[in-house]
């Protein structure tokens, strides 16, 4: 037993050592050829020496030493703008030349809050895996800020679709703030000194948080083709959880695809998170509808809406009792009298809940015959009803812009890019956060690590972590330590001529059995002879000399069957024993 326990604990150990081992995840080097293969450069930092003696000296010193483990470094090259696009910013210049910075104030707001006097500025992230990969940063918390670029043209919707991407890190994280941007309409007056909050625009795109309500907007501006107005279209929520987004303080990718057949993706990271239809998943609907109610219409008077009525034929039963404790009675006050004197007055009988109280009777409830259902305005044809089955073909947009306001700072942008093929999109979106990625990921702790972390954030994670690691190891040693203990078998016992005792009592025990078995089966023979054996009582009690010849003749019976049966467990017991069966063997 304690030689099981010993090898059930060091298998316990050797397991916890292979799953530590393998939390570590796969190592830095395979991580990042996995994610930029033959694109990335990858710098190992060794010193190849100089040649000659001293060369080989060193190299042969090397060879001596234990090699350490070559951690890869990702060198950062800027991303280049390829193939039909209308906007690409990295930032990379280190200056905000190509932006203009608003200048204008927020209307219907105290002056002391109304300027859009935060900050921005063109830096590496904090914790930069890139050196030399620089981004536009929110510098100011509780201010708003406004920044905007013209783009290289105007976009126009016609059979081409719109691809739009760029990159948010919440470097500190996000308590309340947004992070989107905006496509600002083209139009005769748009003048990006005094961009605001009320600058019309054709789209707005991207995360937004606040409290617990975590966002990502998708909203366009759809003008009316009847009145000329503009009116918010707002897409469905995603399905997606998009905490993590917000809280891992990594750089993401955004990214909206819409296509002039009305589809549209939301993607973050490459991965589809919403998508739909402009036409059918659009807050309110693109298209109203075609019938409203009448504003006229009024409900007539006589209108019964009443689906169950009391049944006028009911009758109460006499027999309904609807008293609870008799007839009213006046209250009664103490008299004056009795106050020196208990027991004063006449005994009255207290009162009790009454047994036969049905409570009030109400006639049963029937079907209306007069019932015309719930009323509602007739409908007539909508005056301001339109259809418009191409709300992809949205107004043109000539710039971008971020207005924003946040209570986090240190918000980090980076590689804006605006085109109308998808392949160029992915190629920027390779060279600029695939590089970060691949960075990130080079660096990025072992998966123990990251649960530790995660346990952090939702700690109802370790209730997780302690089932899963703890019950299979319980019951790995509930298996190894514990089981059945088996018993031994006779043929284990060491050969002896003398018969062991538990072969000796188990052969008694069986020899036993036999013989209730047999006294089983004579005792209904016994009955059967036991009707003649009546009808002859009295000739024997006639002779009493026949009789004393039978009962001999019966215990001489009986006395050979004990004999035989003993001579029957003898011979049994030693055919069975160990010595019989060797001599048998020879």
């Amino acid at each position: 037993m304690a030689q099981t326990l010993r090898l059930c604990v060091v298998a316990v150990l050797a397991l916890a050592l292979i799953s530590l081992s393998q939390a570590q995840g796969p190592s830095e080097e395979d991580l990042v050829e996995d994610i930029m293969g033959d694109e990335m450069d990858v710098e190992d930092d060794l010193d190849l020496g100089i040649a000659g003696d001293e060369e080989e000296e060193e190299e042969a010193a090397k060879e001596a030493e234990p090699a350490a483990p070559l951690i890869p470094k990702v060198t950062y090259k800027a991303p280049e703008p390829m193939g039909e696009h209308f906007f690409a910013e990295s930032f990379d210049r280190g200056t905000l030349d190509s932006w203009v910075l608003s200048k204008a104030k927020k209307e219907d707001i105290d002056e002391d809050i109304a300027k859009y006097d935060g900050q921005w500025s063109v830096e590496d992230m904090k914790d930069s895996k890139l050196p030399g990969d620089k981004g536009l940063v929110l510098k100011s918390r509780a201010k708003h800020h406004a920044i905007s670029a013209q783009l290289l043209r105007p976009f126009i919707f016609d059979s081409k679709p719109l691809i739009l991407q760029y990159e948010v890190n919440f470097q500190t994280g996000i308590d309340c703030g947004g992070a989107y941007i905006k496509l600002l309409t083209q139009t005769p007056d748009l003048d990006l000194d005094q961009f605001v909050d009320k600058t019309p625009y054709t789209i707005m795109f991207g995360p937004d948080k606040c409290g617990e309500d975590y966002k990502l907007h998708l909203i366009f501006r759809h003008k009316n083709p009847k009145t000329g107005e503009y009116e918010e279209k707002h897409a469905k929520k995603p399905d997606a959880d998009l905490r993590t987004y917000y809280t891992d303080k990594k750089t993401h990718l955004y990214t909206l695809v819409l296509n002039p057949d009305n589809s549209f993706e939301v993607l973050v990271d490459q991965t589809v998170v919403n998508s739909g239809n402009l036409l059918t998943d659009m807050t309110p609907a693109v298209n109203p509808a075609a019938e409203i109610e009448d504003p006229e219409d009024s409900k007539p008077e006589d209108w019964d809406e009443m689906p169950k009525i009391q049944d006028p034929a009911a009758v109460k039963p006499e027999d309904w009792d609807e008293d609870m404790d008799g007839e009213w009675e006046a209250p009664q006050v103490p008299n004056p009298a009795c106050e020196a004197a208990p027991g004063c007055g006449a005994w009255q009988r207290p009162n009790v809940d009454n047994p036969s109280y049905k409570g009030k009777w109400k006639p049963a409830m029937i079907d209306n015959p007069n019932y015309q259902g719930v009323w509602k305005p007739r409908k007539v044809a909508n005056p301001d009803f339109f259809e418009d089955l191409h709300p992809f073909r949205m107004s043109p947009f000539s710039a971008v812009g971020l207005e924003l306001w946040s209570m986090s700072s240190d918000i980090f942008f980076d590689n804006f890019f605006i085109t109308n093929e998808r392949h160029t999109a992915d190629r920027w979106a390779t060279d600029g956060w695939g590089l970060k990625k691949a960075a990130e990921g080079a660096a990025e702790p072992g998966l123990a690590t990251q649960m530790l972390t995660a346990a952090e954030e939702r700690p109802w994670l370790w209730v997780v972590y302690v089932l899963t690691v703890a019950l299979p190891l319980v019951l790995i040693v509930v298996f190894c330590c514990t089981g059945k203990k088996k018993s031994p078998d006779a043929g284990e016992y060491k050969k002896t001529d003398e018969p062991q005792p538990d072969v000796k009592e188990e052969e008694a025990a069986a020899a036993e059995e036999e013989e209730e078995e047999e006294e089983a089966a004579v005792a209904p023979k016994e009955q059967q002879e036991s009707a003649p054996a009546a009808d002859k009582k009295s000739d024997a009690e006639d002779s009493p000399a026949e009789k004393g010849e039978e009962e001999e003749e019966e215990e001489e019976e009986a006395q050979d069957e004990n004999d035989a049966s003993a001579e029957t467990l003898e011979d049994d017991v030693l055919r069975r024993s160990p010595r019989n069966r060797r001599v048998r063997k020879e």
